[in-house]
């Protein structure tokens, strides 16, 4: 009897420490509410995911956060107190993946965000971005837009954080140029009008307005100033380059400048340019299961790419389940070096968790309903 009893603790212990090697991988994103757009896409990519990394099994865990920031907190903390995750990726929209944040740190674990988080100085020592910065994007926008002659910017975006870093980052890049914004309006992502905004803007009449939403919401604010009569160039950012921009706003977007990062656009890439290759093997590969990919599918690729460049770093200092794996994940992401990525070219430090340089973003324009690489 005794054993029996030995040999079935035997049994429960191999189990265990077998268990204790998966990596768990919690996944919060947008699968109901106004950024669905953007996180089934991330969902259906990650039905591609590795189901095995430097030969140890990994476990996706995904829930919704159905656009909620309160939902995403939810689903934060059960990751980190009933799921014990070794790291956390999402959300795919902003608010909800700053919501985020303080769990994630606070149970020290890796959050991989999808989108373009901006947090307080030195309190994003567990998180890094998949997505490019609003300042790298804002970047390209505006090199183009002096190309365009463009020197009166009006501003349509959401209240919220995305909205803020978007002013933030464009106005200062703008007035080095020589260009001024004459005319700003904000507007929430619950709004289904944005009349009044959009009169204030078109009267003041400036050479470009810059749309700053997400996803389905995108199209509607542009919309709007079609409407109402604008004739000027209109940019959009990397948040609005997915399919739903022309599905919903048709006619009214076809013209668009629109910044985004170069996964949707792999085919359309000169050989040089160095993510070519996975942006057309991550656009295949989607398109084949799913029909076309947006690029937030991408940050779902990337995140694979990233883990399977730090995974085994960090393997080597501890073993997955343990808060020193943790930790030795986020090193790994710091010194892991140069990597690219279907979305540009990588380089996380200790210093910054942000990444790209301003060679990533690339200018799309809306022709006959698609994406076109400017050239």
């Amino acid at each position: 009897m005794n054993f029996r009893k030995t040999l079935m603790a035997l049994v429960a212990a191999v189990a265990s420490a077998s268990a204790l090697a998966d990596i768990n991988i919690g996944v919060s994103l947008s699968l109901t509410g106004p950024g669905s757009g953007l996180g089934i896409p991330m969902q259906n990519q990650f039905k591609l995911f590795p189901k095995e990394i430097a030969g140890e099994k990994i476990n996706l865990i995904v829930l919704d956060d159905a656009s909620d920031p309160g939902k995403g907190v939810s689903n934060a903390r059960r990751f980190v107190t009933e799921d014990k995750v070794d790291l956390i990726i999402g959300s795919c929209l902003t608010p909800v993946a700053a919501a985020m944040t303080p769990v994630a740190t606070e149970a020290k674990t890796v959050q991989l965000a999808a989108s373009p988080v901006g947090v307080p100085p030195g309190q994003d020592q567990w998180l890094f971005r998949l997505p490019q910065g609003n300042d790298v994007m804002a970047h390209a926008m505006v090199e183009h837009m002096k190309k365009q002659n463009v020197k009166t910017i009006g501003f349509l975006g959401y209240t919220d954080a995305y909205g803020e870093l978007w002013l933030k980052a464009l106005t200062p890049l703008a007035e080095k140029a020589g260009m001024k914004i004459v005319a700003a309006e904000r507007f929430q992502r619950t709004d289904t009008s944005v009349t009044p905004q959009a009169l204030k803007l078109v009267s003041a009449n400036p050479d470009a307005m810059v749309v700053v939403a997400s996803g389905s919401g995108a199209a509607m604010p542009q919309m709007a100033l079609v409407e109402r009569g604008y004739k000027g160039k209109v940019y959009q950012t990397h948040a609005a380059a997915t399919q739903d921009l022309m599905r919903i706003g048709g006619k009214a977007v076809e013209g668009t400048f629109v910044t985004s990062g170069p996964a949707v656009v792999g085919s359309q890439l000169p050989d040089s340019h160095p993510s070519k290759k996975l942006a057309i093997d991550f656009y295949t590969n989607y398109e084949k299961a799913f029909g076309p990919p947006n690029q937030f599918a991408g940050h779902s690729y990337d995140a694979a790419i990233a883990l399977q460049k730090a995974i085994p770093i960090a393997k080597a200092k501890a073993k997955p389940g343990t808060p020193e794996f943790r930790a030795a994940l986020r090193d790994a992401f710091e010194t892991m070096g140069r990597t690219v990525f279907a979305h540009g070219v990588m380089n996380w430090t200790k210093d910054d968790h942000w990444g790209y340089t301003n060679e990533t973003g690339v200018m799309l324009k809306v022709v006959d309903g698609k994406f076109v690489v400017e050239k």
